[in-house]
């Protein structure tokens, strides 16, 4: 029997119940939903109240949190195969922990979504789903060896696809993706003992970078010397290997073991072995470790590029601040001092290592603009007409326009673009207010304030600390945001 296409079959509504105990993310989901036309969409607050729903009338899909009062997405999937085991499930979560993942997907999740969730990603996946459960509906038989395949298909989609999202903009340094390689390989292929090891081509030898095992001592003795040859192989052929006790007897049952590369080559091995009194690893588990090692290489691969990159282009700008420096030895010194007090407010403030890292861009290169501004206004030791201080303001503007071929650093540019604008809106270039201004703008425009009123100018002498503080308490909520301020004033 032959199966119809999905262009081919009726687009009818399908049903879709959207469960979450947070009634604003039902509503967005609702209304991102709602905008195609095909589906028609209920809702519940937990797990309790979405079998209600279910057992009244069955859904095609079911968007559940995991997280919620009175009965969570967990035991909500769980109810949910024995009532009604041909309804799709995309499960949702802020902390999606690896464990928890791989357990809903062997309950039954098509697939995850990690809150807070793109629309576009969300739509993505919906319609994913909803092509599966049609498929299985028009033209597919719904038991069978076909129904089995088509199962296991989208099993085999809902893990390569977690994968890759789990090093999609992935955060932390190199240490951080070589544990969660090994953490994820553990969870996918269900393993008992993995090592990733680091492999020095000059020497030819493997050095341990993490090992999970739970004789740590006896691995580093025993097992990786016996591996040896394994590993060796590996390298030489550049590609996974999987071996049963059939073919090593001291394998007990199975490992797989794979290679790490970046550009062809070989820079580390990941090897994982099964459990002594489980079933082989298989084709389609060897297939899981080369999809996790080949992610992992090229995030590892994009990282050291960006960086490479980063620095080069980091490095070009520094020189253009020096080159200001030159002229003016106040513009350097006060741009690493306003940064080094932006750090810490944006730290105080709880501010994502991410946001903390282009506050510390955006502050050493907030007066690169000044480059453009003649010695005559920029060095003038008298205070400044008012068409010199136009000239001074157009510095945040140059300097955007300085970096803006640059993508690396579009976040940096709209914080540096917008550190002189004013809480009440008179502030420049743009004539900002409130929160319209980026967060760390407005963290900036407070330490950069509170360093140039405390350092001395060719035209006055600086304040002293009291003095400026008094000066930001009365800016609070005018110039300043209030909160910042206080933040600021709170670790001088």
């Amino acid at each position: 029997m032959q199966c119809e296409k999905i262009d081919d079959m009726p687009r009818l509504s399908k049903r879709i119940l959207v469960v979450d105990d947070y009634s604003p993310t039902r509503d967005l989901i609702r209304d991102a939903l709602s905008q195609s036309g095909h589906y028609e969409i209920s809702e519940a607050e937990n797990g309790i109240e979405a079998l209600d729903r279910i057992r009244e009338s069955p859904f095609d899909l079911v968007i559940s949190d995991v997280m919620m009062p009175v009965m969570g997405g967990m035991e909500l999937l769980n109810r949910l195969r024995s009532i009604n085991p041909d309804t799709a499930v995309i499960m949702m979560t802020a902390q999606p922990a690896l464990d928890l993942t791989v357990s809903a997907m062997k309950k039954g999740a098509v697939d995850f979504l990690k809150k807070p969730f793109n629309i576009d990603d969300l739509l993505f996946k919906v319609h994913i789903c909803l092509d599966e459960k049609t498929l299985r509906e028009h033209g597919c038989p719904a038991t069978g060896i076909a129904e089995i395949q088509l199962h296991d298909k989208t099993r085999e989609l809902s893990v390569h696809g977690h994968i890759y999202d789990s090093f999609e903009n992935f955060e932390g340094d190199h240490d951080h993706v070589f544990q969660k390689v090994v953490d994820l390989s553990l969870n996918v292929v269900e393993g008992e003992e993995c090592s990733l090891l680091i492999y020095d081509e000059d020497e030819g030898g493997f050095d341990p970078k993490i090992i999970r095992s739970h004789d740590h001592e006896d691995y580093v003795r025993r097992t990786i010397p016996a591996l040896r040859q394994i590993f060796d192989e590996v390298v030489t052929k550049k590609e996974a290997l999987m071996i049963h006790s059939s073919e090593h007897p001291q394998i007990a049952p199975s490992l797989i073991c794979a290679p790490l590369m970046i550009r062809s080559n070989i820079f580390g091995i990941l090897c994982i072995r099964k459990k002594a009194n489980r079933e082989l690893f298989t084709a389609k588990d060897l297939q899981y470790i080369v999809s996790l090692t080949k992610r992992a290489s090229l995030n590892l691969e994009n990282r050291i590029l960006y960086e490479s990159v980063y620095s080069n282009v980091l490095d070009t700008f520094k020189a253009l601040i020096a080159s200001v420096q030159l002229r003016d030895q106040y513009t350097e010194e006060h741009c690493f001092r306003a940064t080094g007090l932006a750090v810490r407010i944006a730290e105080n403030m709880h501010c994502s290592m991410k946001d903390i890292e282009s506050i510390k861009i955006a502050g050493m290169l907030h007066d690169v603009g000044k480059i453009a501004i003649p010695d005559a206004v920029l060095l003038k030791p008298d205070r400044l007409t008012l068409e010199e201080f136009m000239i001074i303001k157009t510095h945040p503007d140059v300097g955007e326009r300085i970096l803006k071929p640059i993508l690396l650093f579009d976040y940096e540019r709209d914080i540096m673009l917008h550190h002189h604008e004013r809480w009440d809106g008179k502030g420049y270039p743009e004539g900002l207010a409130g929160t319209d201004i980026p967060l760390l703008s407005r963290i900036l425009a407070v330490a950069d304030s509170f360093d140039a009123m405390t350092n001395n100018r060719p035209y006055r002498c600086a304040m002293s600390i009291a003095d400026a503080v008094a000066e930001l308490e009365k800016s609070k909520n005018t110039q300043f945001d209030g909160k910042i301020v206080d933040v600021c004033i709170g670790i001088l």
